[in-house]
């Protein structure tokens, strides 16, 4: 096997240290958003974000009212629609963050939204153009023709969420960061929660206020892509790139350097570690809450989104207390006491998993003291990365999560069946809770600021 490339870091500040943390009368968001430049980042992501929750809800009317037939069941187009999204993310993650690092974070950023919304607002011409054609004589070419659309809107996402995370530190003062990425976080999990509730509601507005015309959900969805890329023009970001120098290494040997990042930088790597622990719990706690909201005698088995909703509304909260308050603790703290709390709260919900009331409390401080692993952990990652090497770290970092997203999919459904709701849960919360001790342990013994202090 051939070694990783030797990347010879060079020493980043501690984030820990106190340089790097906010001064009285700086902390909070109101630095953040004085940060135009950053406002202008956040004010694309808004779109960007909204835009992408509501593609969904966009493909599934386009499918409810072109291609399914009477008394079908919906659930096979929808899940081939959510496939063609998977894909590129799993397949293309990676590759995406090196490809980053060799261009203008501000050019990606644009080009990805722009792209993404003339790519849906063509879509209703592909249909249309494929009317009453077939594919192996019963799947539509017009549906055919969505899933090529969305599958090339996911893959341009992956080039997108990479080079927006690497430039929140090219627009943010370090000891900003943490608010920063509060405020990302708070944005991104506030989409997840209005993009689908309000999904189907603004399509509906949009159809009757643009009357006949047939392509309105397209024209909402395609135009805030587009809005977004306008509005990302704007923004001024100082970046120090060598296109035609970084277009000389292969993309093999970047991505070998990229790998040789983690393993150079322990902080980094324990944080990703972290990260991907978190969305896997998640990921298993959603299809778990299937099964609370099928035993919950208030809830049907599909209302399992109100669950959800709590989770995120915790999370949206824990992220905007963290911008406030944040910069008081050190990050590999704020990791550790949010693990501890998420273990807490997922064994509480063993326990309640069939009460909706002290469910709901449970599940939304859950989602609260997730945010105080998820935001240190992403903190410590743009912080300690180097700038140069930020892209593939992205790149690999959402790779992994999406691969990581897979399993406890496959098997939280298999595991519950075989040992139970309460098992399960409980477990989850075991392994959170040694994710965020061995990252305290790791964070704190590689600290930049306590090796100094080692006798040598």
């Amino acid at each position: 096997m051939t070694p990783l490339p030797e990347t010879n870091p060079v020493p980043s500040p501690d984030i820990d240290s106190d340089h790097d943390r906010p001064k009285d009368g700086e902390r909070g968001f109101i630095p953040v958003l004085k940060n135009r430049n950053f406002l202008t980042l956040w004010g694309g992501q808004v779109f960007s974000q909204i835009a992408d929750k509501v593609y969904l809800v966009m493909a599934i009317a386009l499918v409810a009212n072109q291609f399914q037939a009477e008394g079908q069941s919906i659930s096979g187009w929808v899940s081939a629609i959510t496939i063609a999204f998977t894909i590129p993310a799993v397949l293309f993650g990676f590759i995406a963050g090196v490809m980053v690092d060799r261009w203008h974070k501000k050019d990606v950023l644009i080009n990805s939204n722009v792209l993404r919304g003339l790519f849906v607002l063509i879509l209703p011409i592909l249909v249309w153009l494929t009317e009453g054609q077939s594919l192996w004589g019963e799947i539509p070419l017009g549906f055919i023709m969505l899933l090529i659309v969305t599958l090339l809107v996911s893959t341009l996402t992956q080039f997108f969420a990479p080079a927006e995370q690497a430039a929140i530190p090219l627009l943010v003062q370090r000891r900003h960061l943490l608010s920063a990425n509060s405020l990302y976080t708070t944005t991104m999990m506030a989409s997840v929660i209005i993009g689908f509730a309000v999904g189907e509601p603004v399509l509906a507005f949009a159809n009757q206020l643009l009357g006949d015309l047939n392509y309105s959900e397209e024209l909402v969805v395609g135009g805030s892509y587009v809005v977004s890329g306008l509005l990302l023009m704007l923004m001024q970001i100082r970046e120090r790139i060598d296109i035609k120098e970084r277009a000389k290494t292969k993309v093999w040997q970047d991505l070998k350097t990229g790998l040789a990042v983690l393993r150079d930088q322990p902080r980094v790597r324990s944080a990703l570690i972290q990260l991907i622990i978190l969305f896997c719990a998640f990921a298993a706690l959603a299809v778990l809450a299937v099964r609370v909201a099928e035993i919950m005698p208030e809830l049907r088995a599909e209302q399992f989104g109100f669950l959800l909703a709590a989770n995120g509304v915790g999370m949206a909260i824990g992220a905007a207390v963290v911008g406030q308050i944040g910069s008081n603790f050190v990050p590999r703290r704020l990791n550790l006491y949010g693990s501890i709390g998420v273990a807490l709260c997922l064994g509480g919900l063993s326990f309640y998993s069939s009460q909706l009331i002290p469910c709901l409390i449970v599940i939304t401080l859950l989602g609260f003291c997730a945010a105080w692993v998820g935001i240190p952990m992403q903190t410590i990652i743009q912080a300690e990365t180097p700038e140069e090497q930020r892209g593939k770290v992205f790149g690999l970092q959402n790779n992994a999560v999406n691969i990581a997203l897979t399993l406890p999919l496959a098997l939280a459904s298999i595991a519950e069946a075989q040992f139970g709701l309460a098992p399960v849960l409980q477990s989850l919360g075991v392994i959170v809770a040694l994710g965020g001790l061995i990252t305290w342990y790791i964070a704190d013994k590689s600290s930049p600021s306590r090796r100094s202090k080692s006798p040598r």
